[in-house]
C-alpha cells in the first residue's frame, strides 16, 4: 500500500491562534504583557513552544535559555488547557483525506508537536479516526527532520515507508522527506507559503480539493522514475 503522510501545524490545520495565546500566557507570568501578535507571528507559531519562547525573549532583549527551560513546561500546560479556541482545519482538508482512503491510499500523521498533544488536539476537532497512524514528536527517540518518524508512520498507516509521501508545509518537512527518499508537496496556504517554492518540494498544493490527483501524479512519476533507473 502507498501511504500519504501529513505534518499537522500549518498543514491540516491552523493552530497558530492557540500556540500564541500559550506562550503570551508565559509573557504575562513573566511580568510582560502579550509579546507575539496573532496573524503576524503566525509563523514562528508553527515553528513550536521553544522558538515562540525564544522569539517572544528576544523581543525583550531578555533571552536566556534557562527562562526558556522552565517556561516550556507552562507553556504546554496552558496549551493543553485551551487547544482547539481558535484551531480549525483547513478548508477541504479533510474531504481530501477521505478521498484520498476511497483511492486506496493509507493515511497518517507525522508531527513535531508532542504525541499526547496531537492526539488531544485531533481528538477535539474530531478528526483521529480519519489517521492510521500518529507519530509526534516524543513518539520515537527522534524526531522530524530526521526521516525515522515519517518511515513509522507509514508503517502504521499500513504501507512501506519506501512507497509513502509527505504532505508538509517547512523546511523540516522537506528535509524529512529527502532523508527518507521519498516524494514531498508542500502547502502554500500556510503562514511559510511564498517560501515554500524555493524548497523544491515534488509538488505545491495551493487548495485540498486538488490533493487526490496531486498525489496520484507524484506518486507515479516516482514509480515511472525508479522503473527507468532499474533499465538503465
Amino acid at each position: 500500500m502507498q501511504t500519504v503522510i501529513f505534518d499537522l501545524d500549518g498543514t491540516l490545520a491552523d493552530t497558530s491562534g492557540d500556540l500564541l495565546a500559550a506562550a503570551n500566557h508565559c509573557f504575562r507570568d513573566m511580568g510582560h504583557g502579550d509579546v507575539l501578535i496573532p496573524g503576524q507571528d503566525a509563523g514562528i507559531a508553527l515553528r513550536g513552544g521553544r522558538m515562540m519562547l525564544t522569539r517572544g525573549l528576544e523581543r525583550l532583549g531578555a533571552l536566556e535559555q534557562a527562562t526558556v527551560d522552565r517556561y516550556y513546561p507552562v507553556l504546554l500546560e496552558a496549551y493543553a488547557e485551551a487547544i482547539d479556541t481558535h484551531t480549525f482545519l483547513y478548508p477541504g482538508a479533510m474531504d481530501a483525506v477521505e478521498r484520498l482512503k476511497v483511492l486506496g491510499y493509507g493515511v497518517g500523521i507525522c508531527t513535531n508537536k508532542p504525541e499526547g498533544l496531537a492526539e488531544l488536539l485531533m481528538q477535539r476537532l474530531g478528526a483521529r479516526d480519519a489517521f492510521a497512524s500518529l507519530i509526534g514528536a516524543d513518539t520515537l527517540p527522534v524526531r522530524k527532520p530526521d526521516p525515522e518518524p515519517l518511515r513509522e508512520a507509514a508503517r502504521q498507516a499500513g504501507g512501506h515507508p519506501d512507497h509513502c509521501l509527505l504532505i508538509g508545509d517547512s523546511d523540516t518537512d522537506r528535509n524529512t522527506s529527502r532523508a527518507a527518499g521519498v516524494p514531498s508537496i508542500l502547502v502554500t496556504f500556510g503562514p511559510s507559503g511564498a517560501d515554500m517554492a524555493a524548497l523544491e518540494p515534488e509538488a505545491l498544493l495551493e487548495d485540498y480539493a486538488d490533493l487526490p490527483d496531486l498525489v496520484g501524479r507524484v506518486l507515479s512519476a516516482k514509480t515511472e522514475n525508479a522503473a527507468l533507473g532499474n533499465v538503465n
